[in-house]
């Protein structure tokens, strides 16, 4: 957290109601959107219960596990979900394929509430990817191709991507609240702090949004007051009716259960697509639209993967391939970090505090130098910066502009200026044409207001990583090329075996009944 954005949480905190931190979005925020929200079942990794999803809000689709630990309902669960996140991906996948190196016209977007649902669809793929579609153990041919697609969204869920988003982690990207940063995992109580109802502040409209009654958990996890009072009830009669056979009984049960988690789903169906309406309302930034083609580009390279038969991703990757996905997300964050300060002024007012930036008037201006040293004249001009700020560059540090990043500014000189101020003297060095006199506009003027800043936009090459077949012995020598294994197709839906129905009637007569 930065000092700007803890000043903006006090203020936030004192006036009740969230302050922007930002004045432009940071995110694509896409014209159909795919919302998920999951629900799973109480203790156990990636038990699916039920889940909310659909890219029209007046059209939700639910899907119910009545019998959460029985193999065959949650691969019924999941061909449901194909069905949905499969059709909507395909939408975008429709027309003509274009040609190679070329993205699709548009990727699809996933949003979920919170961090919480980007885990489950992770491990869902992984549940998922690796199940056979023939043979021993087969299951619906949709549902391993939805868990390579899940795995391949929950691996681009960083802040630099947007094929998957978090509610709350866009949200709390733009608006300071008054609560801690835990507490902005809340979609509920972090709207509150954006948008709190009439006659109430921030802190007021989050201390009801936290009433579970009021304002059910967005997921995965369930209210434990549900489990106990709502939910161990319902599947101990669907249970009931099922052991006597009675499909009446069954079904009255079912539409019990389909009407109560419906109601647990609702609010935060409603929550989301507000997240996404005050997303939209903000002007999109710069560099959002060159990201969003990063998107495109690599979702389509995957859906040719797909087509062309490529395998599951596998559990982890090679050491070389381990590497290679460090530095592809390390750049990719150092980039955006600087496309947000290019893009605004109240992120590069944080590097303005930490001296990595600075901004002031200039005071004089040699638009016309030149540099005679050597063989050939250059055009060199010089300008003064008076700057408030504090500067740590030195002289010989380059420097860019947001207003002319293209352009290099070296620093010649920093000295004490009148009033504590300090005066910067720049060496430009490029970007204003091929002649001895500089382009219109290609130079400040004096009393031009001007940012200087050590954040670059420069494409920065990745290092020379080993093929995998001179992957050193230091980790683990070549690995083997991978394929399918008859573990992957085998493999519990969790890493676990479960006994089916008996030991689900066991959870609910027990320890759900419990909590």
């Amino acid at each position: 957290m930065t000092a700007l954005t803890s000043l903006a949480r006090i203020e936030a905190a004192s006036l009740g109601r969230a302050q922007l931190i930002r004045t432009v979005r940071h995110v694509h925020v896409s014209d159909r959107p795919l919302v998920f929200i999951p629900l799973g079942l109480a203790g156990e990794p990636c038990a699916p219960l039920a889940a909310l999803v659909g890219d029209d809000r007046s059209a939700p689709r639910l899907l119910v596990v009545t019998s959460p630990l029985n193999r065959d309902e949650r691969f019924a669960f999941a061909a449901s979900l194909a069905d949905v996140v499969l059709g909507y991906i395909g939408s975008y996948l429709a027309g003509p394929e274009p040609a190679d190196n070329e993205p699709y016209p548009d990727a699809p977007q996933v949003i979920v509430p919170n961090a919480g649902g980007v885990a489950f669809a992770r491990l869902l793929g992984r549940s998922t990817r690796f199940r056979p579609a023939v043979g021993e153990g087969a299951v619906p041919a949709a549902v391993p191709v939805l868990g390579r697609w899940l795995t391949y969204l929950a691996e681009r869920s960083h802040p630099s991507a947007s094929l998957i988003l978090t509610a709350t982690g866009a949200l709390a990207a733009h608006w300071a609240t008054g609560q801690s940063a835990v507490e902005d995992e809340n979609l509920a109580t972090l709207l509150a702090w954006i948008a709190p109802p009439p006659g109430l502040n921030g802190a007021d409209a989050a201390l009801i949004a936290e009433d579970p009654a009021r304002c059910p958990p967005a997921g995965p996890a369930t209210d434990p007051g549900f489990d106990r009072d709502v939910l161990s009830g319902r599947l101990t009669a669907i249970r009931d009716a099922r052991l006597i056979a009675d499909p009446a009984a069954e079904r009255r049960a079912v539409t019990a259960l389909e009407r109560e988690l419906r109601e647990v789903l609702a609010p935060t169906w409603r929550l989301v697509w507000q997240a996404i309406d005050l997303l939209r309302a903000l002007p999109e930034a710069g560099h959002v639209a060159g990201r969003r083609k990063g998107d495109r580009l690599s979702f389509s390279g995957y859906a040719r993967y797909l087509a062309e038969g490529g395998f599951p991703q596998p559990r982890k990757d090679a050491a070389v391939d381990a590497a290679r996905r460090l530095v592809r997300l390390e750049s990719d964050q150092q980039r955006l970090e600087a496309q947000m300060a290019y893009d605004d002024p109240l992120v590069m007012a944080e590097y303005r505090m930490t001296g990595e930036a600075f901004e002031g008037v200039v005071t004089r201006v040699e638009p016309t130098r030149l540099d005679e040293s050597g063989k050939k004249a250059k055009l060199r001009p010089w300008i003064w910066v008076e700057t408030a700020d504090e500067v740590t560059a030195g002289p010989g540090t380059e420097l860019r502009s947001p207003a002319r990043p293209g352009q290099k500014a070296v620093v010649i000189d920093v000295e004490p200026a009148p009033e504590g101020s300090t005066l910067v003297t720049l060496e430009l060095q490029n970007g204003m044409g091929r002649g001895l006199v500089p382009a219109a506009g290609s130079v400040p003027g004096a009393d031009d207001v001007v940012c200087y800043t050590t954040l670059t936009l420069d494409f920065q090459a990745p290092p020379a990583f080993p093929s995998r077949e001179d992957t050193p012995w230091t980790h683990g020598g070549p690995p083997p090329e991978y394929v399918p294994t008859e573990l992957d197709r085998t493999e519990a839906w969790d890493g676990a075996d479960w006994a089916g129905d008996a030991y689900a009637a066991e959870v609910l007569d027990g320890g759900l009944a419990d909590q």
